[in-house]
């Protein structure tokens, strides 16, 4: 007989331990950008190391050059799969201090207006309550059958809310430690309230600056008006040219690696209706700018796309000053999906502006960052196993999602061990991430945990 239904009994009976664990954690003020709280980001460390060997876990709390310190553990299964387990226990800074109903380290339970209860404190989302689902879960495994279903490594670092300085390094120098059969990520959030997700791609990044310069000064437009080329004209020309009149990308090549999405997978995005209406309307639009004939949700999960994130050029001050500017900037990011090259689409980029240059005229390109997109096989196996777990908890079927943004750590992960990421969260849009008044509802933190209990049973098969 499975063991899943006494520990999920488990967990529920246990509910209040967990919040109280839980609570302990977040009174700790572990934010890493803030050199006054380091030592407080020491004392999570700390608190998350002996409450990892309270479950029979080898733990210890790690040095990681130049950062915060990483909370490493293992614990080995039965025969079978072995899951590297990733989080961070560093939270953001709390200003505006002013803007919280109750101080940030003090959590509480709250009720909503809706009826909904709150777990409400810095990092109650982010990602501590996260991280504690993962945990508890294991917890109660472990209560209830001595051990786990799987063997399992943690890495739970210090500085994700800085910038993850020194961890892709210290992933490297420690790859021998991390081998497993796939990573998990509890850092992601739900489609709604009802409707869990897993998040099985993101996209990557090309982020450039383009410079273009023409008159060795600024100039007088009186005089020169008429004669002297404007840059901002000529930058304006480049930034107007990087999309068609379809939406498309424009970029010579751009769309070289980019692959459809299996047809089901398509089928499961139209059930879910996003709407421009619903998606655009929480930020004052309505219309969708992106490729014409494309879902919504196709647009800013599975398509690759081109942004222009500032310009710069000539006098911006209060009152009038008529010149014509030396020099014009703007800033680029194209996020990227499959298998576009970072390389070839920097190469696009210098392409498409340098066919725009005048000849009297000169550009540069500042390269910043470069990342590949992440993408799960969609017949993964370890992906169809918590599928089927989430489903069985939520009693709806989860949406498998791209994420239109990046996180990192996931790329070193595939770079550096060779493993594929499931990210599973419990997070909703609504939970004030990075704001005042952060909270993490009270039923994903308890269906969260249970789920993670269904995930782990399904993985060890």
């Amino acid at each position: 007989m499975s063991p899943l239904p006494a520990v999920l009994d488990h967990i529920d009976r246990n509910l209040d331990a967990s919040l109280e664990r839980l609570f302990a954690w977040l009174a700790i003020p572990s934010i890493s950008t803030d050199p006054a709280y380091a030592a407080e980001c020491r004392r999570a460390a700390d608190w998350l190391r002996r409450d990892l060997e309270g479950l029979g876990v080898r733990a210890e709390v790690r040095e990681v050059p130049g950062a915060h310190p990483a909370v490493m553990g293992r614990v080995e299964g039965p025969s079978g799969p072995h899951v590297l387990f990733y989080g961070h226990y560093d939270v953001q800074p709390v200003d505006p201090l002013n803007l919280w109903e109750t101080p940030p380290f003090e959590p509480r339970i709250a009720t909503l207006p809706d009826g909904r209860k709150v777990i409400v404190a810095r990092g109650a989302c982010d990602d501590k309550g996260q991280v504690m689902t993962f945990v508890e879960a294991c917890r109660a495994w472990n209560a209830v059958t001595g051990s786990l279903p799987v063997g399992i490594t943690f890495l739970i670092e210090g500085e994700e809310e800085n910038g993850s300085r020194g961890l892709p390094e210290f992933v490297a120098s420690i790859r021998d430690e991390l081998k497993a059969d796939v990573a998990l990520v509890c850092d992601t959030g739900m489609w709604d309230p009802r409707t869990p997700a897993i998040t099985a791609s993101l996209r990557g990044l090309v982020y450039e600056e383009i410079v273009v310069r023409c008159a060795d000064r600024d100039l007088h437009s009186g005089l020169f008006g008429g004669a002297a080329r404007n840059p901002i004209h000529v930058l304006s020309r480049i930034v107007a040219d990087l999309h068609d009149a379809d939406g498309r990308v424009a970029l010579e090549g751009f769309y070289d690696g980019v692959s459809e999405p299996p047809e089901e997978v398509k089928a499961r995005w139209r059930q879910l209706n996003l709407t421009p209406e619903d998606f655009l309307g929480q930020v004052g639009l309505k219309e969708s700018a992106g490729e014409r004939g494309r879902m919504l949700i196709e647009q800013i999960q599975s398509r690759p796309t081109c942004d222009a994130n500032g310009i710069i050029g000539g006098y911006t001050g209060e009152g009038t000053k008529t010149v014509i500017a030396a020099e014009a900037r703007c800033k680029v990011s194209c996020r990227l999906v499959g298998e576009q090259d970072p390389e070839a689409v920097s190469r696009a980029i210098e392409a498409h502006v340098k066919a725009r240059i005048p000849a009297d005229c000169s550009y540069e390109i500042i390269r910043y960052k470069g990342s590949r997109a992440i993408a799960l096989p969609f017949d993964m196996p370890q992906l169809t196993a918590a599928r089927d777990a989430l489903g069985q908890e939520w009693e709806t079927a989860p949406v498998v999602i791209g994420s239109g943004g990046s996180i990192p750590i996931v790329g070193d992960f595939k770079r550096t061990l060779n493993l594929d990421t499931l990210l599973v969260g419990f997070g909703l849009d609504d939970d004030r991430v990075h704001s005042p008044n952060e909270k993490y509802d009270l039923t994903s933190f308890h269906k969260g945990t249970r789920s993670w209990a269904r995930i782990l049973a399904a993985l060890a098969g």
